[in-house]
């Protein structure tokens, strides 16, 4: 008879445990431990191969013989560009994403596009029956016969369905449902959700077929289950959106085939989602001509430059301490440039409450963004507001230096084709390159000369 044994697990990095503890020992995290119940047999446990049951030998590396793959283009540019130019055959893909953010939509749209193309789709959600996914595909206008549809939690059952029909790409939707039957805990928990993504790597890799996993989300906003599931898997992708806008980013977090830190934008509208091709028209639409406070930066986000609104408020503050506050960047940063400007430049902000924000609800993390911010505090303070015509870019040193940037070519470039007429630059960034027609590139030294061209009658 079967033994049934209780053991706690830890959600971030699987550590096993007899006893339940408060902090896991392994990864330091609190409250994380789960109960398991696994039921032990006796013989030796069946683990999963992740190569052919045939042995295969130590080769060097100048025999391996390898051919080209070419990517498949999934007809949405903004994806193909996350995903480093189209789908790689063979790889494993997590989509995580907050719950009704757009998963599923966004892989059924992209189901139905490979579809078109005559490319063989099998779409498996644990979470829908047939019927209500034929639903939302009507809604999206899917109509193609090389789309199959499955409604299955069973891992073999699933394995059975994908040697039957033989597609090129698999959706599973999601892994936290699916549940491998000789692994006795819970579907979501642990050990499931580890043997359950192994398998399907198994079957990723070794039949060459390209899987979509989509992966729930914890209150933390990391996907659940184990965080080993993120480094099994070779692309990670995060679908980030508000819900009071119509606009999601999709943003790459790991790729083993392309850059890393790039993101698509997308707008959710009734049949579906619609690729925005010019994000940084999107982000200055709104722009008020002519406020104080508010000064448009050329960010780069993974290979692309985006041109961004940054906004400020300073105002007198009526506490003893001074608030700080910042939404879009870190914090951290805005506390420095004013510190940089109290000792540089003799602005009393010590008095002045001051409030930081990224207009469009994108956040920036490189240092660039600093010559932006320390504009906009200081056209907010001296309520003088900075030409509607200027682009700023460049990194802030303690000592009131402007440090150089990377690609500031193309930043530049984009910020040209959006009609400015100045950018300022670092002036260690000025040689090598050619400047864009209609549009002045001025380099600064310091925040001095910065803000004597940003404000040349204060």
């Amino acid at each position: 008879m079967a033994k049934r044994k209780t053991k706690f697990m830890c959600n971030s990095c699987g550590y096993e445990s007899a006893k339940w503890m408060g902090r896991c020992p392994g990864c330091g995290e609190w409250n994380t431990m789960v109960e398991e119940i696994e039921v032990v047999t006796k013989g030796p446990r069946r683990t999963f191969q992740h190569s052919e049951s045939t042995a295969q030998k130590a080769t060097p590396i100048t025999a391996i013989e390898i051919a080209e793959e070419p990517r498949v283009d999934t007809d949405l540019n903004e994806l193909n560009r996350v995903l480093g130019g189209g789908i790689v055959p063979g790889s494993l893909v997590l989509i995580g994403g907050d719950p009704g953010i757009g998963k599923s939509t966004l892989l059924l749209q992209v189901s139905a596009l490979l579809a078109n193309k005559g490319q063989r789709v099998l779409y498996m959600s644990g979470e829908e029956s047939v019927r209500q996914t034929k639903l939302r595909a009507e809604r999206l206008g899917v109509t193609s016969s090389e789309l199959y549809i499955y409604s299955e939690t069973n891992l073999e059952l699933v394995n059975e369905a994908i040697d039957s029909v033989e597609p090129k790409f698999v959706i599973i939707d999601s892994i936290q449902t699916v549940h491998h039957p000789e692994v006795t805990s819970a579907p979501g928990s642990v050990s499931q959700v580890r043997e359950c993504t192994a398998e399907l790597m198994r079957i990723a890799k070794t039949k060459n077929i390209a899987i979509f996993l989509v992966g729930h989300v914890t209150k933390e906003g990391q996907i659940a289950g184990p965080r080993l599931l993120e480094h099994m898997v070779d692309t990670v992708l995060y679908f980030e959106g508000e819900r009071h806008h119509t606009y999601r980013i999709l943003r790459s977090q790991k790729n083993r085939f392309g850059s890393t830190n790039e993101i698509a934008i997308f707008e959710m509208l009734q049949g579906g989602l619609k690729e925005v091709l010019n994000p940084s028209e999107l982000f200055l639409q709104e722009r008020s001509q002519g406020a104080a406070g508010s000064t448009v930066v050329a960010s780069m986000e993974g290979t692309r430059p985006i041109l961004v609104e940054i906004q400020a408020l300073v105002t007198p503050t009526s506490f003893n301490y001074p608030k700080r506050m910042a939404s879009g960047l870190d914090q951290n940063r805005v506390q420095l440039l004013m510190a940089v400007l109290e000792k540089r430049m003799g602005m009393l902000l010590q008095t002045q409450d001051a409030y930081i924000k990224v207009a469009g609800g994108v956040k920036l993390d490189e240092p660039a963004i600093d010559l932006a911010v320390l504009t906009t505090i200081v056209s907010s303070y001296k309520d003088v507001a900075v030409s509607v015509h200027d682009c700023f870019i460049g990194e802030v040193g303690l000592t009131g230096e402007v440090r150089r940037v990377s690609r500031v070519e193309q930043r530049v470039q984009e910020a040209a084709k959006l009609g400015f007429k100045r950018a300022i630059i670092p002036a260690s960034n000025l040689g090598g390159w050619d400047f864009p027609e209609g549009i002045r590139v001025i380099g600064v030294e310091s925040v001095n000369d910065a803000l004597k061209e940003a404000f040349p009658n204060s």
